[in-house]
C-alpha cells in the first residue's frame, strides 16, 4: 500500500474514527473487524473504498448506508448513569448504584473506578485542577476524592439526601445543595459545615461557585435561581429557573426553564441573549471551556448555540439518543448521559488537534427520525416510515429509493406499511384508535376502536391488520375494520419486535420460544401453527440495544454455532425500529438512516 503526501490527514482521521466507533466491538472479538466493522463504514471514508471491495464479507450491506461518519464517534454503556463531570480529557460518570466510573475522553475507555457511596449517587464535580473530585448521594453524604489515587479524602455526612455539589476555585471550600432545600457550606479540609443557607423551599437541582470568587448561583424546584456569597446572604435578585451554571469566566450565568435559556450578566443580572428549544423543554444547558459555545439538551435532543453575536446561531443539532438526555458536559468533545444508559461522545468541529472550536459552516439540516421499518423480501422492498409522515420504499438489493409518499402519520407511534400492486396500506395506533389509510383512496379508510397496542403488522395481502396486545393478538378487516379474529397469548413475556406475519400467519416471540396462528382459513377461527418462526433455520436477531437496562450490541447470532456472526456497531448500536426475516435484516434510526443487510448465501437452501 503506497500513502501519497497531502493524504495521510484523511487516511488518519478514517482510522481514529473506525477504531473509535468500533473500540468495544473489536477488543471483545477481532474478527468482527471484518465480519461488521468494515461493512458498516461510511461509503466516502477511505478504509470503505480500500478494503471492502477486496474482502469477501459474510455479511452484505446493501441500502443507505450513511456517506459519512456521524456525529456521535463513541458510545459507552453504563449501568443508570446519573450525572457527569469533565475536566479536560477525564470524564467522570456518576451511577444510581453508587459508584464513580472514570473514562477517558479521547477513547471512552474506562481507566478507573471508585467505589464510597452506597447508593444514590446524584451528583458529580471536579476541582479547578483536575485533581480533585466532590460526589454528592441519596446515603446523605458528600465524598472528597483524590483523583491519582482513588481514595477517599473526607466524608461530610448531611442529614438529607444531597442533589447537587460544588468546589470553589481555590480547593478550599464545598458547597453542597439538599433534597429539603438547604445549602451546606463546608472546610474542604477541615470537614466542618460553617453555613447553612434555607433560601429556598424544595430540592436543590443545581449549586456551583463562580470561577473567579467564592460566590455561589443555585437552582431549586421551587423554580428560583439565586446568588449568594461565602457568608450565606442572598446577592442580587431571584431569577426563574429549574436550572443555572456560571459560564468559564464567571462572567456570566445560564438559566433554563420550560423552553427558554436565558444567559445573563453575573453582576447586573441584565438579560444578555435568550436561547429557545426548538421542541420539549430543556434538561440542562452549559457552557463550552472558551465560553463561545452553550449546549442545552431538550428530550432526545442536543442542540448547540454560537453564543458569541448578539443573535445566537443554532448550528449543530445532534440526535441519537432513545430516552431523555440527563446532562451534559464539555471535554475536548460534547459529552451526554441519558436515560437510554448510553454516554455520547459528539464530534462538535473540525479541527484534530481542538475538535471543541465550532466550524464556520453550516449544519445539514437533520433527516426526520425513522420510527418504523418492514420488509417485504418476496417483492424486493424494504420500507421506512419517519416521524413526519414520510414512508419510503427501497429496493433491497441496491438500497436506492424506489417510491415516496407523504402520509397522515406523523410523530413516534406504532405503525406498519405494505405496498400492494403500487397501493400503499398504512396502519397506526393512537390511544385507543387504530387509523387505516390508503394512498389510493386519499385518505381513511377506517378507524378501528380497540385497547392500546404494543405493534402493529399488515398481512401480506394486506388484507388484514394484526395488533398485539399485552394479552392477545387480534385482526381486523382493513377493509371493513370489523373484527375478523383473535387469540390469547399463553404470557404476555415476549420478546421486542415480537410480530413476525408471513401472508395471514402470525407468530409472537417470547425469549425462548415461540407461537403462530393461521387467520386465513376462511369460515374459520385461527388455527394454532407450529411454534417456530419460518425462514429462520439457524440464525437469530436479538435487539439487545432496546432493553436499554441491559445495553449491549444489537447482534445475529448462529444457533448452532453458538457464534456472533454480525453486530451493529457505532452509530448503528441503538435502531428505533427493526424488522428481520432470516434473509433480510432492515433497521431504521434518529438520525433518519435505513440500513439494510443481507444474509441471504448464509441461509441453507
Amino acid at each position: 500500500m503506497v500513502i501519497q503526501v497531502g493524504t495521510s490527514c484523511k487516511w488518519t482521521h478514517d482510522s481514529q474514527r473506525f477504531l473509535l466507533e468500533s473500540f468495544d466491538l473489536i477488543s471483545n472479538s477481532p474478527s468482527h473487524i471484518y465480519h461488521s466493522a468494515l461493512p458498516l463504514s461510511p461509503s466516502s471514508s477511505w478504509l470503505c473504498k480500500y478494503y471492502v471491495e477486496q474482502l469477501s464479507h459474510e455479511v452484505r450491506v446493501v441500502g443507505s448506508l450513511s456517506a459519512e461518519w456521524g456525529a456521535c464517534f463513541r458510545t459507552v454503556t453504563l449501568s443508570n448513569p446519573l450525572d457527569l463531570a469533565c475536566y479536560k480529557d477525564t470524564i467522570a460518570v456518576g451511577l444510581s448504584q453508587g459508584s464513580i466510573v472514570i473514562l477517558s475522553g479521547i477513547t471512552g475507555s474506562q481507566v478507573a473506578f471508585l467505589s464510597g457511596h452506597t447508593y444514590g449517587l446524584k451528583t458529580i464535580t471536579f476541582s479547578v485542577d483536575g485533581t480533585l473530585l466532590v460526589s454528592g448521594s441519596s446515603d446523605k453524604t458528600v465524598k472528597l476524592w483524590d483523583i491519582q489515587t482513588g481514595g477517599v479524602i473526607k466524608t461530610y455526612n448531611h442529614t438529607s439526601g444531597v442533589h447537587s455539589v460544588s468546589i470553589s476555585p481555590d480547593s478550599t471550600t464545598l458547597a453542597s445543595g439538599c433534597w429539603d432545600g438547604s445549602i451546606h457550606l463546608w472546610g474542604a479540609w477541615t470537614g466542618l459545615c460553617f453555613c447553612v443557607i434555607n433560601g429556598h423551599s424544595k430540592c436543590i437541582n443545581s449549586i456551583s461557585f463562580s470561577p473567579t470568587n467564592s460566590h455561589l448561583i443555585s437552582a431549586s424546584r421551587d423554580h428560583t435561581v439565586m446568588q449568594w456569597d461565602i457568608n450565606g446572604s442572598q446577592i442580587g435578585p431571584i431569577y426563574r429557573g429549574d436550572g443555572a451554571a456560571f459560564s468559564p469566566n464567571g462572567t456570566q450565568f445560564v438559566s433554563w426553564r420550560g423552553k427558554v435559556a436565558t444567559i445573563h450578566n453575573s453582576e447586573s443580572g441584565a438579560v444578555v441573549t435568550e436561547l429557545q428549544a426548538p421542541s420539549n423543554e430543556f434538561c440542562c444547558c452549559c457552557f463550552s471551556p472558551s465560553g463561545e459555545l452553550m449546549a442545552g439538551g431538550a428530550g432526545y435532543t442536543i442542540y448547540v448555540w454560537d453564543i458569541t453575536c448578539s443573535d445566537p446561531n443554532l448550528f449543530k443539532t445532534f440526535v441519537g439518543h432513545t430516552l431523555d438526555i440527563i446532562t451534559l458536559a464539555f471535554s475536548s468533545s460534547l459529552i451526554s448521559v441519558s436515560g437510554d444508559v448510553s454516554t455520547k461522545f459528539w464530534q462538535i468541529g473540525t479541527s484534530s488537534t481542538n475538535p471543541v472550536v465550532a466550524t464556520t459552516m453550516p449544519t445539514p439540516p437533520t433527516s426526520a427520525s425513522i420510527e418504523a421499518v418492514s420488509l417485504q423480501t418476496r417483492d424486493g422492498i424494504a420500507i421506512s416510515s419517519d416521524s413526519t409522515g414520510v414512508v419510503k420504499t427501497w429496493d433491497i438489493l441496491t438500497g436506492l429509493c424506489k417510491a415516496s409518499f407523504q402520509t397522515p402519520a406523523r410523530g413516534d407511534i406504532y405503525r406498519d406499511a405494505q405496498l400492494v400492486k403500487d397501493r400503499l396500506i398504512l396502519v397506526w395506533g393512537e390511544g385507543e384508535k387504530i387509523h387505516i389509510w390508503d394512498n389510493q383512496k386519499g385518505g381513511l379508510l377506517q378507524i378501528v376502536h380497540t385497547v392500546d397496542v404494543d405493534d402493529l403488522r399488515i398481512s401480506g395481502d394486506g388484507s388484514k391488520v394484526f395488533g398485539l396486545t399485552q394479552k392477545s393478538i387480534q385482526s381486523w378487516s382493513i377493509q371493513t375494520g370489523e373484527t375478523v379474529g383473535e387469540v390469547e397469548l399463553r404470557n404476555s413475556d415476549w420478546d421486542l419486535d415480537p410480530l413476525y406475519v408471513d401472508g395471514s400467519r402470525i407468530w409472537v416471540r417470547y425469549d425462548d420460544s415461540s407461537e403462530g396462528w393461521d387467520f386465513g382459513i376462511p369460515g374459520s377461527p385461527p388455527i394454532q401453527i407450529p411454534n417456530t418462526f419460518p425462514d429462520r433455520p439457524h440464525l437469530n436477531f436479538i435487539h439487545g440495544a432496546e432493553w436499554k437496562w441491559s445495553g449491549g450490541p444489537s447482534r445475529v447470532k448462529d444457533t448452532v454455532t453458538g457464534k456472533d456472526i454480525f453486530q451493529l456497531t457505532g452509530r448503528y448500536t441503538e435502531p428505533n425500529n427493526v424488522q428481520w426475516d432470516g434473509q433480510y435484516l432492515v433497521a431504521g434510526y434518529s438520525s433518519g438512516e435505513v440500513l439494510i443487510l443481507g444474509f441471504n448465501h448464509m441461509v441453507p437452501q
